[in-house]
């Protein structure tokens, strides 16, 4: 019945059987439980940091809470959209909760401990929770392409001694040996698997992960980096990792080991195809000169931090995603590295407050900040001030405001709930999930919209929407019109509203059916009239 739990069993344990069925069925419900009632406390706010506390102090083993909710997840169908929400917002912070450990845990090892594999994939997880990662299985695609250039290797030199069975224990100390292992992993690599630097998409946060890397064999220099600087110590040949700007390469030692001279190293570009390049051609490659400290080794955590680095850039970039879940995460990833940086403290308490969620945890971040830094006194009490009004409008708020269509000033709403419309002006396709009899943004947003240029202006309904390239949007009724080929909208936030896509239109959870009570039976006899007709 479960088998993604067999994992978790050995064929030598004595187990009993009765018991395991008992604690994952009672943990089933559990979870059930908990899923059910997070729309009910948590819809009309983001789920706050402390909407999770009775998850964390469950009574049930973790990974059968954890099958339930991939149970929820993979439902089959379009049923269950609201469940399906809330279970992937539980399983996200779950797991990020459980890597965020195993990364706090990473860096404290002492740094001949710390794999720079392993980091990549702990980034990665971290990231990307939802996904099925692990270091076992990264480690395997690995193997597999260092058993490739064992074979390319042994037709070279039979007798090299990267072939034995405990290579990469002990480090190959001839040059010239050192060479052939690097010769067939660029054969094996850029030749044979056709692996190269991704310069057509070079801004795809994909490329920063190293199980996509594995898949897609394109990625970022820092990302092939990693791949083959971990294939390369496999094979007995010690590379290092150098931090150069905007180009993150690797050194290989042709001097004494442990030189200061940055003219005993060949650098390679894992980006370029494993070009292998001297201290001039480095220079070239960014097109000014760099002093001395550039071409030195850092250490697993300062790779890690680049890493972060470049994720959190992309998550400034993406303007499509209103959550703005990557530059949160990143952010997450870089404070528990750093967690008394100043600057990334201050831009994640911005962020929370641009986002409008977790006003609680905005002044705890503040108060770090003062008494790190206290000259930073005029932005903190900025963000405190406003904060603090926030949580009072919060707590002031009588409950949801219900409307119904029976009233005098909605008449002109031509539209309802859980339609799926077209705009008119962009195209773009979109669902219905709330409206209001005028436009009721600011003066600002209106001029910034140009909605006077319209022919009823502000002075006509206006719908929130949730469009198909993960946007909310605020429609004048003007500018939608009926979608003759309604179909499925791919909204992160579909679920938060309703629960069930019919093939033509959406279902209202029972949150968003409180709210607008009477739009149900207007949305039936709308699809019933428009569709029925047009297959006439």
């Amino acid at each position: 019945r479960w088998p993604s739990l067999l994992k978790y069993y050995s064929h030598s344990d004595s187990v009993s059987w009765l018991e395991e069925y008992k604690a994952r069925h009672n943990a089933g419900l559990e979870a059930q439980k908990i899923v059910a009632s997070f729309s009910k406390r948590f819809f009309s706010e983001h789920v706050p940091c402390d909407g999770f506390s009775d998850i964390e102090t469950l009574g049930c083993p973790s990974h059968f809470f954890e099958d339930e909710l991939m149970c929820i997840l993979n439902m089959e169908g379009r049923k269950g959209l609201t469940w399906k929400y809330y279970a992937k917002k539980i399983l996200y912070f779950l797991r990020q909760q459980n890597i965020l450990k195993n990364l706090k845990e990473y860096l404290q090892r002492p740094p001949e401990r710390q794999s720079f594999l392993e980091g990549a994939v702990l980034i990665d997880q971290y990231c990307n929770p939802l996904s099925d990662i692990c270091l076992k299985s990264v480690q395997a695609q690995v193997d597999d392409i260092t058993d490739k250039v064992r074979k390319v290797l042994r037709t070279k030199n039979p007798r090299h001694p990267s072939l034995a069975s405990k290579a990469g224990e002990v480090l190959i100390p001839e040059v010239e040996l050192q060479r052939q292992v690097l010769d067939a992993m660029n054969c094996v690599l850029y030749e044979q698997l056709k692996y190269k630097g991704n310069e057509l998409d070079y801004y795809n946060s994909l490329n920063s992960y190293i199980h996509q890397v594995l898949i897609r064999r394109t990625g970022i220099p820092i990302s092939l980096s990693v791949l083959y600087l971990t294939i390369a110590r496999q094979l007995g040949v010690k590379l290092e990792p150098v931090n150069f700007p905007s180009h993150f390469l690797l050194r290989w030692c042709q001097g004494k080991e442990g030189s200061t001279d940055i003219f005993d190293y060949t650098y390679i570009d894992a980006f370029g195809k494993g070009k292998q390049l001297t201290v001039k051609e480095c220079e070239y490659l960014i097109g000014h000169h760099v002093t001395e400290e550039f071409y030195g080794v850092v250490t697993s955590k300062e790779v890690l931090q680049r890493m972060v680095g470049n994720l959190l850039n992309l998550g400034k970039r993406e303007s499509t995603d209103q959550s703005y879940q990557l530059l949160r995460d990143s952010l997450d990833l870089y404070l528990a590295m750093y967690p008394d940086n100043v600057q990334h403290l201050m831009l994640q308490a911005r962020l929370y407050f641009h986002l409008g969620i977790w006003p609680e945890k905005v002044l705890d971040i503040l108060q770090h900040i003062q008494a790190l830094d206290p000259s930073q006194h005029g932005a903190v009490g900025y963000l405190v001030q406003h904060t603090l009004e926030h949580i009072k409008r919060r707590k002031e708020e009588l409950g949801p405001e219900i409307k119904q269509r029976s009233d005098e000033k909605h008449k002109e709403v031509c539209f309802s709930i859980g339609l799926i419309m077209k705009h008119k002006r962009y195209g773009y396709n979109c669902v219905i999930y709330g409206w209001d009899p005028a436009c009721m943004m600011g003066h600002e947003w209106i001029r910034n919209m140009n909605v006077h240029s319209l022919p009823h202006g502000p002075h006509q309904p206006f719908y929130n929407v949730l469009v198909e390239d993960g946007s909310c949007r605020y429609a004048a009724q003007e500018n939608l019109e009926y979608n003759s080929e309604p179909r499925e909208i791919p909204h992160p936030d579909i679920g938060r509203y309703f629960s069930e896509f019919t093939g033509v239109h959406y279902l209202a959870n029972t949150e968003l059916e409180i709210r607008y009570p009477e739009d149900l039976e207007l949305t039936r006899a709308t699809v019933q009239k428009i569709y029925s007709s047009g297959k006439e």
